[in-house]
């Protein structure tokens, strides 16, 4: 029997070993939500919520259940990129200057893009609006994005959209230059990125990085959206943004047929996450978790993670303790693409390759910390960097 189950556990471990090889180059498709919450899908027990196409991907997954991000949406996005933990990178809030990934840390984009990847940014950056700190000079060869932390936003600190920039026909950065679009823009960012897609030369894999506004505040939704839950609701704020994600669910859906239509389902890794703690639905549902964004606990630093990729990764619930500084070092192990020695140097995450593999495999304990680095402007640093800060480990959560 002995003998058996093992010859089992290496049949299912060949695929992914195979995909990890620096022959598979695979495809990778990463779709990031902003500020939407943990408990705002209904594959994770929403009462009445209906995300039918985010529950199909969430059933063809591996799906990491104890997977933690920052509380913040500059802190997340700027760790997904490097593996590099907030504090130490420099991306600590997400105005007053304090979004500016600093150059010296190497980012995915840059790692896939000299190991031949095509790769495109669609949506949200939030990492810096100044020429120097845009996604271009980060390693993104196609930008397609809003600035500031959402469309319309403008903050002091070198952080603003737009002028007078609204969710429909949004004018939006394209490769330096501004052009107006016609739609709502999560459709406008889904549909430019499959269009980029379909255009890129088969046999060179391309890096695809879908970051939405929605269901970010202000809360601008197709109003045949928020009839789905008009009355259905206490709130009329409630409604817009379930309907702010329902537009989402059917945008993932279309992407999926998409990828299928195009024959590069099987070639693709297809990932998706949120970027912090729930918003606007919390006070509906919080999948039973204590706090939102911009808070340490549990509802603020909670986030989905799955990991789509047909015929190499077997779906599965992975209970795990993992963040988002895991991000990039996975990624490159996916992907076979070589980590220089600088990149490897900064990386305080480990590669998740092991658990996506066998969800049971070893992972010895570890400690995640999150910080909501959002101090008064002026005052000293040292007096805030033990504040509204949380430690997990694998013994217990909060």
């Amino acid at each position: 029997l002995l003998r058996h189950l093992v010859g089992f556990v290496l049949i299912l471990l060949a695929p992914l070993a195979a995909a990890a090889a620096s022959s598979a180059r695979p495809n990778v498709l990463f779709v990031l939500v902003d500020d939407a919450g943990y408990g705002d899908f209904s594959c994770h027990g929403h009462p009445f919520l209906q995300t039918p196409q985010i529950d199909r991907l969430h059933g063809e997954s591996v799906r990491l259940t104890d997977f933690h991000v920052a509380p913040m949406c500059s802190p997340t996005r700027g760790q997904l990129l490097t593996g590099v933990h907030g504090l130490r990178m420099g991306v600590t809030s997400v105005t007053a200057a304090r979004t500016f990934l600093r150059p010296e840390f190497a980012t995915a984009p840059q790692l896939f893009a000299a190991a031949g990847w095509r790769t495109g940014i669609f949506g949200k950056w939030h990492l810096g609006d100044e020429p120097a700190y845009r996604p271009s000079r980060r390693g993104f060869d196609e930008t397609f994005i809003h600035g500031a932390g959402g469309i319309g936003q403008t903050y002091p600190g070198s952080c603003g959209d737009a002028p007078g920039n609204t969710y429909f026909d949004p004018a939006i950065l394209h490769n330096g230059r501004f052009v107006r679009t016609k739609g709502y823009c999560t459709d406008v960012f889904f549909a430019q990125a499959m269009q980029w897609i379909s255009t890129q030369k088969r046999g060179t894999p391309f890096l695809a990085w879908i970051a939405t506004n929605v269901p970010h505040a202000p809360l601008q939704v197709r109003p045949e959206d928020e009839a789905r839950y008009t009355g259905k609701v206490p709130e009329a704020n409630t409604a817009k943004y379930f309907g702010m994600i329902a537009n989402l669910d059917d945008n993932v859906g279309r992407m999926l047929a998409r990828l299928k239509e195009l024959g590069l389902e099987n070639d693709t890794l297809f990932v998706f996450m949120n970027d912090n703690g729930g918003t606007g639905g919390v006070r509906v549902f919080n999948a039973g978790m204590r706090g939102q964004k911009g808070t340490p606990w549990l509802g603020g630093t909670r986030a989905s993670s799955f990991w789509r990729w047909p015929g190499r990764l077997a779906p599965a619930d992975v209970p795990a303790l993992a963040g988002h500084i895991d991000f990039f070092p996975t990624l490159a192990e996916l992907a076979g693409a070589r980590l220089t020695d600088k990149a490897k140097k900064q990386i305080d995450g480990r590669s998740l390759v092991p658990l996506l593999a066998n969800p049971r495999a070893d992972w010895p304990d570890r400690t995640l910390v999150a910080h909501v680095g959002r101090w008064p402007v002026g005052t000293s640093p040292d007096e805030w960097k033990y504040r509204n800060g949380s430690i997990r480990n694998t013994r217990g959560q909060i």
